[in-house]
């Protein structure tokens, strides 16, 4: 802690250039990133599938999925530029204090005196951010939806169902957003410079509370879950949990074609109790071996303590994230430089610092990422060691074919961004074999879109 305070100390200087540094950060690493993606691009020009594709894939799909991966790398840089313009716009024209200054005056106005507090004061603030930037974002977000990924077959959803899921969305954000963020700003004004440890104390437990609560109280929300019908699937899969001592409690299906024609399959639930839920649209095309298969994968994260461990250091993360946030929270020189001298609400304090460790948390995502591929190599082992090699790899392979997804990349565009090897490299970590054609363009669903395999720590 006395090193914490000394550091506090030696980075509160007065006429500090905060403002630029920051701008600085975010303009450098826009550039990197748009830097990686023309990389990446260059890969996605390849007419030539990977070699150990050669056989598999359909020279038409692979022509398809590089104009797919060349398109997502555009609007990728498009809307990056578009959320840099924002940032550099919110910085420059003093946004937080003006949104400050007026969401103060809007309690004063219109609400109670008992709300006229800084924990009212930052939900109020809270709340209209995330509103103006939903606004802001509205347009990049249609266009993905209605307009790239409608192009390729994708998109399920109705305009009505997408304005739908937003109203939901924004119903959810005003009723959770105010008890967390009330407790947040609580426990550090009780605690005072001793809030790390209770901080990172409630984050852990809600943590684990919405890891659990979500599939059960906010997701059916949005899509249906029903227990998977009895038959050759359900067999197998209860065979492959009884086998491992998987704590299996409940196999469910859900209605993931109702949006779009991605599919997954995923776990939940706590260490003693789990649930398995599969996209319909992953039934629907894939053999039940291969889903097994994509199961067994899943099951290797569970068995190899992956999921344990990535949370282990995911709270090492917090506390380490809390700590630095104790260096800066009473920094008046960064309140200052942004506008705020004579008001120091902690939530601004908590933005600014957010986007002071920008840097930093670009270094942890790209360690994370590294660890999270060897977990991925080592969960595609464990369903190898199971007698599961080939259909596995040919489940990847349909599944990447009919996602259109990146079948190669470029080395530090996947370093920096994926959480998961690409397939050519887990196909070669498989010692898979070039044999015959997996996909064509028979393997479309019958109104010509195609299925697809989102990406995710509980995904394959």
């Amino acid at each position: 802690m006395d090193f914490l305070q000394r550091l506090a100390r030696s980075l509160d200087r007065p006429l500090f250039p905060w403002k630029k540094l920051i701008l600085g950060f975010s303009v450098g690493q826009y550039i990197f990133e748009s830097f990686l993606t023309l990389r990446q691009y260059r890969i996605l020009q390849s007419t030539k599938p990977p070699a150990v594709l050669s056989k598999e894939i359909s020279q038409e799909t692979f022509d398809k999925a590089q104009a797919y991966g060349r398109a997502k790398a555009q609007f990728e840089i498009i809307s990056g530029l578009w959320a840099q313009v924002q940032n550099v716009a919110f910085i420059q024209c003093d946004v937080l204090p003006k949104l400050w200054s007026w969401t103060g005056d809007l309690l004063l106005r219109w609400a109670p005196a008992r709300f006229s507090g800084e924990i009212s004061h930052s939900i109020v603030f809270v709340l209209s951010f995330i509103v103006i930037q939903q606004i802001l974002s509205l347009p990049t977000r249609v266009y993905n939806t209605f307009v790239l990924e409608e192009k390729f077959g994708f998109n399920k959803q109705t305009p009505a169902l997408f304005v739908t899921d937003m109203i939901k969305t924004n119903l959810l954000t005003f009723a959770l957003v105010p008890p967390i963020l009330a407790a947040f700003l609580k426990i550090i004004q009780k605690t005072g410079n001793q809030f790390v440890f209770y901080l990172w104390v409630f984050a852990a437990g809600l943590q684990l509370f919405t890891t659990t609560a979500y599939p059960i109280f906010i997701q059916p929300l949005f899509n249906k879950l029903s227990p998977l019908e009895e038959g050759e699937l359900k067999t197998k899969v209860n065979g492959l949990a009884a086998t491992h001592k998987f704590p299996l409690q409940e196999l469910f299906v859900i209605d993931g074609s109702k949006r779009s024609a991605h599919s997954n399959a995923y776990f939940y639930g706590l260490p003693w109790k789990k649930h398995i839920v599969i996209y319909d649209t992953l039934i629907e095309k894939t053999e039940t071996d291969e889903i097994i298969a994509i199961l067994a994968h899943e099951l290797g994260h569970w068995k190899l303590g992956h999921t344990t461990r990535l949370f282990g250091i995911a709270q090492a993360h917090l506390l380490y994230v809390f700590s630095l946030f104790s260096v800066f929270l009473n920094n008046k020189s960064l309140y200052n430089a942004f506008g705020f001298h004579t008001q120091y609400p902690i939530i601004i304090g908590f933005i600014l610092f957010s986007d002071a460790l920008s840097p930093m948390d670009t270094v942890i995502k790209l360690l994370l990422n590294i660890l999270s591929r060897k977990f991925e190599f080592e969960a595609d082992d464990f369903a190898k060691g199971l007698g599961f090699r080939s259909e596995l790899a040919s489940s990847l392979i349909k599944l990447h074919a009919q996602n259109l997804s990146t079948m190669d990349a470029d080395w530090m565009y996947a370093s920096y961004h994926f959480s998961h090897p690409h397939l050519s490299e887990r196909l070669k970590a498989l010692d898979w074999k070039p044999k015959a054609a997996l996909t064509s363009e028979k393997d479309k669903d019958k109104d010509g879109s195609a299925t697809a395999t989102a990406t995710g720590r509980d995904e394959l």
